[in-house]
């Protein structure tokens, strides 16, 4: 089913969308359910590259619950963000809409401060907040970034209830010694972020050596604590964000350095997850979902990531700045295999409700789509098109195999990982304009290395074309990240 609705398209809803003349949002309750509504586990790392799982292909970090994940499951190798930064990537994730429609995007101030006022308004509708309508216990862990304002926080947008910190592992920082320096002799107390629960602070500043595995330890307690009802849990770690730190137990055990440590860390923390859902019996009526919020922090050498074979990293709209490393896990449940179609966050809204019979307000325009034909294995992918923001301004678009960059930039402060052909086309710290297109068959060559535009003008003016009836129908908001 299609679920994209613009200027350009008219709202399509299949029968499992059902309208509620008393409230749009709210399912009404069947008298007779064929089957329990199932539960979704989205768990969303922090700046994990492309090429930062065994998986995918790192030949020395060791992801061995991943790993067997994806072999049960779904292995999606042409996944997006809707941001190659945190704060706009998790709006689009949450709300299934591009944060250019929610305000949460900016071209002066990309992602979220300590200092900022704004916040995800209230008027947007979370994956919490819709599933919740229907009967859904819901719980946020880990990093929200999305507001740390009281009117913001998860447990004013859908969520029952809270643990994690407010903004990035980095922000609150009181020590000018350099990240490096700081994560080599623990300095964790450097960094005054907020350790909260629902709404109050419990910890500050938050001991980030202990972070991913007291996350996971509410996770667990929360699938043992909901197993005899419907839940959501959105577990986002802080981790591999920069500062890195790792527990005693993980110190030093990874081929790949401090970073391979926290990644192993993290694979850890994804087996205790599901071996609670085995236990607890409820693992073939759980849906997990596993992914990154954007590409690798180049910036930051050897505390950063993998991109692998794309180019480009976080901040970015080359593929290593926007396509995930991604794992579909429900036993039983799922069309076991490697999925090359498009996917993005933004379908997650979307397919939660369709598989929850859970319905949506029809009021806003959504860029996700239902992808649950293609997680059955009972039908194809609809998704023909992404869009690559930066801040407020499309910089490139896909379409099918082709990519056309209209806007080139460098990322933060660093090249991307291959270099450009043309030298006339060096990236620049600022946005540079292109008066003839690139244009990259990236199901060809993924590592956006050869320009065939010259060779395709036709697809570059079909892309135009669609970018435009997509600009059109965007209709301008507050900024919620300038206030």
């Amino acid at each position: 089913m299609k679920y994209l609705i613009n200027k350009s398209y008219a709202l399509t809803c299949s029968i499992c969308f059902f309208i509620s003349s008393q409230s749009p949002l709210l399912a009404k309750e069947k008298s007779e359910e064929p089957t329990k509504k199932p539960n979704f586990i989205i768990i969303f790392t922090d700046d994990l590259g492309y090429g930062d799982l065994g998986v995918f292909g790192h030949p020395t970090i060791k992801t061995p619950t991943l790993d067997r994940m994806a072999s049960e499951g779904q292995k999606w190798t042409n996944f997006y963000v809707g941001a190659s930064v945190s704060t706009p990537s998790r709006a689009a994730l949450l709300t299934g809409r591009l944060p250019i429609r929610s305000g949460m995007c900016s071209d002066k101030r990309r992602v979220l401060f300590p200092d900022s006022n704004g916040g995800l308004p209230q008027s947007e509708i979370t994956i919490a907040r819709a599933l919740k309508g229907n009967g859904y216990q819901t719980a946020a862990i880990g990093k929200w970034h999305l507001g740390h304002k009281a009117e913001y926080l998860p447990t004013n947008h859908g969520f029952d209830s809270y643990f994690g910190i407010p903004y990035s592992n980095d922000m609150d920082k009181i020590d000018r010694t350099d990240h490096f320096t700081l994560t080599k002799n623990e300095q964790f107390e450097a960094y005054n972020v907020p350790l909260m629960r629902n709404e109050e602070i419990v910890e500050r500043p938050t001991d980030q050596r202990t972070i991913t595995k007291r996350y996971t330890e509410d996770a667990v307690s929360k699938i043992k604590e909901l197993r005899d009802e419907p839940f959501f849990i959105y577990l986002a770690h802080s981790m591999p964000h920069i500062p890195l730190f790792r527990s005693e137990d993980f110190k030093d055990t990874s081929l790949a350095g401090i970073y391979g440590d926290v990644i192993e860390k993290i694979d850890w923390s994804v087996k205790q997850i599901i071996d609670a859902l085995k236990e607890e019996g409820i693992a073939e009526n759980t849906l997990v979902v596993f992914t990154s919020d954007n590409g690798p922090w180049h910036t930051f050498k050897e505390h950063g990531g993998s991109a692998g074979p794309l180019r480009g990293a976080k901040g970015g709209t080359f593929e290593g700045g926007m396509r995930e490393p991604t794992i579909f896990w429900w036993p039983t449940k799922l069309k076991e295999g490697v999925v090359m179609d498009m996917g993005t966050t933004m379908d997650l809204l979307p397919t939660f409700c369709k598989l929850s019979n859970t319905e949506i307000k029809t009021d806003r325009v959504y860029d996700g789509y239902d992808i649950s034909p293609l997680l059955l294995g009972t039908g194809e992918g609809e998704r023909d098109l992404v869009f690559y923001y930066r801040g407020q301004e499309v910089y490139a678009v896909r379409k099918g195999s082709y990519k056309a960059h209209f806007i080139i930039q460098n990322e933060y402060g660093n090249n991307t990982a291959h270099p450009i052909t043309n030298p006339m086309l060096e990236l620049k710290n600022t946005p540079t304009v292109l008066e003839k297109p690139l244009l990259y068959n990236v199901n060809v060559d993924p590592g956006e290395r050869y320009n065939i535009a010259d060779a395709h003008p036709e697809i570059i003016e079909t892309i135009r074309r669609d970018l435009k009836i997509h600009t059109d129908g965007v209709k301008h908001v507050e900024n919620q990240l300038e206030k």
